[in-house]
C-alpha cells in the first residue's frame, strides 16, 4: 500500500480509502470482516457520514477497538451551528470514540447554502468550536460542483475537500484539484467506478490513483472488493498507460455531467445517472449494479419521450448550469430497452 502526506495535516494516509457508505445494505458480519480486513492490509483511511444510515455504528462496532489504526473522516449534512453542532456529538457516540479526525460539510452544491454555512450560527461555526474543545481535528467541504469548490476553498478555511473523480468524470482536474494544492489542502477523491456504473474496475481504480489526490475513497462492502481495489494499485501506472487512462477519461468524460442535481425530473428520472453512464455503457457496458439500476428504472426511462409538458421544451435542462442535453440521453438510453 502506498501512503501519502494528507494535504498539511501531518497524517499519512493510504492512497487507497475505504468508502463505508454501502455498508448498512450487507450483513453486518460481512461488513466487520470487511472493515477489519482493510485494516490489516494497510488501508488506515475510513470515510462515511451522518446520513449514510446505520453506517457509523458498524464502523464503531467493527473497528473502535483498532482506533489508532486509522484516520476516521466523517461529515454533517446540517446547515446551522445547533444541528451541526448535536450531529457530531451523534457520530462521535455512534463512532465510539473521543475524537474525530475530519468532519467534512457534506454535499455543499448551492452559493446560498455556502452562505448559510459559513455564516453566523452557521455549520462551520460548529465545526470550528468542535476542533477547539479537541472533538474534531480537521475541517473540511465536499460537493459535486468543482467550479464552485474551487471558489470556496480558496478562502483557506478548509483542511480538506472531498470531489468526484473518475474515468466518466474527470473534471476535478481543472481548477479544484490546482487550487487545493495550492492551499496546501488534503485532496480526497471519491466514487472512481461512480456509484459502480464504471468499468473495467482496474483501469478506474489506476485512472484515480495517478492523478495528484492524496486518497481515492471506493465504496466497499466484502473482503473480495478490498481485494480487488488493492489489486489494482498494486502495480505502478506506467507514463505510456496514464497517456492511454487520460484519452480514455476525455472521451468517457464527454457527457460533461457533474452530478450536482440541479435537475429535476417530474417523471424522478435520476438523470445523472443516465448522463454518467451514457457513453461508458456503449463503449464497455455496464457492471452488474449499474445494469441493475437501468432495469430497476425502465418504465421511468421510457416514459420520458411521452411526457408531455416536456415536449415542446424540456423542464430539466433550463435548470442545468452547464446546458447539457438531457433529453436526449435520456430518450437515446431508452432505445436500449427495444
Amino acid at each position: 500500500m502506498k501512503y501519502e502526506q494528507f494535504g498539511s495535516t501531518g497524517y499519512q494516509v493510504s492512497s487507497l480509502g475505504f468508502g463505508a457508505m454501502n455498508l448498512p445494505g450487507v450483513p453486518f458480519e460481512q461488513a466487520k470482516q470487511a472493515l477489519n480486513f482493510a485494516l490489516d492490509h494497510g488501508i488506515n483511511y475510513i470515510d462515511t457520514a451522518a446520513a449514510y444510515k446505520n453506517s457509523e455504528e458498524i464502523i464503531g462496532e467493527s473497528i473502535s477497538h483498532r482506533r489508532q489504526e486509522y484516520f476516521l473522516a466523517t461529515k454533517t449534512g446540517e446547515r446551522s451551528y445547533e444541528n451541526a453542532k448535536a450531529q457530531i456529538e451523534r457520530s462521535l457516540v455512534r463512532m465510539k470514540t473521543d475524537y474525530l479526525d475530519l468532519v467534512q460539510v457534506h454535499y455543499v452544491n448551492y452559493a446560498e447554502e455556502y452562505k448559510t454555512i459559513m455564516g453566523e450560527k452557521g455549520a462551520y461555526e460548529a465545526l470550528i468550536e468542535a476542533k477547539q474543545e479537541g472533538k474534531v481535528r480537521f475541517i473540511g467541504i465536499s460537493g459535486h460542483r468543482p467550479d464552485l469548490l474551487a471558489r470556496w476553498i480558496s478562502k483557506g478555511q478548509f483542511d480538506q475537500v472531498l470531489f468526484h473523480l473518475s474515468l466518466v468524470q474527470p473534471f476535478a482536474l481543472r481548477e479544484l484539484i490546482p487550487m487545493a494544492i495550492k492551499q496546501g489542502m488534503g485532496r480526497t477523491a471519491m466514487k472512481p467506478l461512480s456509484g459502480g456504473f464504471v468499468q473495467p474496475v482496474d483501469k478506474a481504480i489506476r485512472y484515480s490513483y495517478v492523478q495528484e489526490v492524496n486518497t481515492i475513497i471506493s465504496g466497499m462492502i466484502s473482503v473480495d472488493q478490498v481485494k480487488e481495489n488493492i489489486k489494482a494499485m498494486d502495480i505502478q501506472v506506467s507514463s505510456e498507460e496514464k497517456l492511454e487512462l487520460e484519452q480514455l477519461a476525455s472521451e468517457l468524460g464527454s457527457h460533461s455531467c457533474r452530478r450536482c442535481n440541479y435537475c429535476s425530473c417530474p417523471l424522478e428520472i435520476s438523470i445523472p445517472d443516465v448522463m454518467i453512464s451514457s457513453v461508458v455503457r456503449e463503449k464497455f457496458g455496464l457492471l452488474p449494479k449499474g445494469q441493475q439500476w437501468f432495469e430497476k428504472h425502465r418504465e421511468k426511462i421510457t416514459a420520458c419521450s411521452d411526457y408531455e409538458p416536456c415536449k415542446d421544451k424540456p423542464l430539466c435542462e433550463d435548470k442545468c448550469p452547464y446546458h447539457l442535453p438531457m433529453q436526449r440521453t435520456v430518450q437515446n438510453a431508452a432505445l436500449l430497452y427495444s
